[in-house]
């Protein structure tokens, strides 16, 4: 059986209402779902939101013909209203008590690592809302997911990235032991089992054939984008948990102590209802699609880098502005454009302290769609006053306006690829 072929009777067709279908997980459940044939009802934000509704009551229309629930929605790390008790807890719960209720089968899409042994907010959240489901009288199933790869995927993007570096970053020597498996094999269990027997109130380590080293997993990763050998730049382990406590690395301190505590399970009972092993990680890329992967992994590995030059040029450009190019030569140039004694002052000043706003907000901003634009604008509007009233400038063989037609670029590209 494949996740992509139809049911076989029609009438087997069920319907299935999809908890958190606008992310990663849930949107490759529900499509596969509806490729199967079977009528998927989407819940996602704002209509069905699991940081707000924690009411059974709310919850039960909601499941008026429905066969069978999945839970796909979650966050990694709390922000605002997105706590882990609202999003992991209470609204899951409320759900569940609604299915048993109305005698709705239930899928629980956990994490590996949500046990008795728990020690982040993410994982004893999540361990929560499996306790609860559990012990209602109602068919479920809780997948444990390790590390899911997949196209559109956070960890596929993070670690491809750091696959296509010449030289890796480790933390430590990289021997933190990880069992990623593949976003299709996951799909493809839910599918078994929404088609399957009835579910049997039970924990399903959802993880690939055999486990691996965070080393390992990188070095299989940069052989299937066709890379040559990895190299490797051991980190020592307290500067990466100092530098996830600033907040200055690519993990946070919860993200670094869940790799720290190993992510690996049993596969048995993932290999019985897939019916074979899952997938190595030598095989989560096809041949296919290898190239397009290494080269975005290549932009997103770059992306940081031209976010940086841009930062920096705005920086440079406003203390350069602002007193270390001789202020005599600035005025002169700025009555060339029309501007004299106190405009001309507020122009100069005030243009750098523009850049140095534009500098800043590079850096500190987590969305930048809008400030990509403005910045576009703002380097337009310069380049459009200096070739009327400056056209000399141009023709400088230090290029000061030339340079505005390549950063006009990186913007263009930051822009169309910046997440909405």
């Amino acid at each position: 059986m494949s996740a992509h072929d139809r049911v076989a009777d029609p009438s087997a067709a069920r319907t299935v209402l999809v908890v958190g279908a606008s992310g990663f997980i849930g949107g490759h459940i529900a499509t596969a779902l509806e490729a199967r044939g079977h009528r998927v009802l989407r819940g996602s934000r704002p209509s069905m939101d699991l940081a707000r509704d924690h009411d059974a009551a709310t919850w039960e229309p909601r499941l008026e013909g429905v066969d069978l629930a999945i839970n796909a929605a979650g966050v990694i790390a709390e922000s605002g209203p997105q706590s882990f008790e609202d999003v992991h807890v209470r609204g899951p719960v409320a759900l569940f008590e609604a299915c048993a209720r109305r005698g709705v089968a239930l899928i629980q899409v956990s994490a590996l690592g949500a046990d008795e042994a728990s020690s982040t907010g993410f994982h004893r959240s999540k361990r929560a809302a499996d306790e609860k489901l559990l012990a209602l009288d109602v068919p479920s199933a809780v997948l444990q997911p390790s590390l899911v790869f997949g196209e559109g995927g956070a960890s596929a993007r993070l670690f491809t990235m750091l696959a296509v570096l010449p030289w890796i970053p480790l933390p430590g020597d990289g021997r933190q032991r990880v069992q990623p498996v593949h976003i299709d094999d996951l799909v493809d269990a839910v599918v078994r089992l929404v088609e399957g027997p009835p579910l049997r109130r039970e924990r399903i380590p959802i993880v690939g054939a055999g486990g691996h080293t965070l080393r390992g997993f990188l070095e299989d990763l940069r052989a299937s984008m066709g890379l040559g050998d990895a190299r490797f730049l051991p980190v020592p382990i307290p500067w990466v948990r100092l530098a996830a406590r600033m907040g200055l690395g690519l993990l946070d301190r919860d993200t670094l102590s869940m790799l720290e505590r190993g992510n690996t399970g049993d596969a048995s009972r993932f290999r019985e209802i897939l019916g074979r092993w899952p997938r190595s990680p030598r095989n989560f890329l096809h041949p296919r699609e290898s190239s397009n992967v290494r080269v975005m992994a290549g932009f997103h590995a770059l992306r940081p880098v031209l976010v940086a030059s841009l930062a920096f040029v705005w920086i440079a450009t406003a203390v350069v502005s602002a007193g270390l190019y001789p202020v005599d030569e600035s005025l002169a140039l700025l009555a060339r454009v029309g501007l004299h004694g106190s405009w001309a002052l507020l122009a100069l000043y005030g243009g750098a302290l523009l850049d140095l706003v534009l500098g800043i907000a590079t850096v500190v901003l987590r969305r930048r769609r809008r400030l990509w634009l403005f910045q576009a604008a703002v380097i337009a509007l310069y380049t459009g006053i200096i070739t009327v009233a400056l056209p000399d400038q141009w023709l400088h063989p230090y290029g000061p306006v030339t340079k505005n037609v390549p950063l006009l670029a990186i913007l263009a590209l930051l822009h169309a690829t910046e997440e909405k």
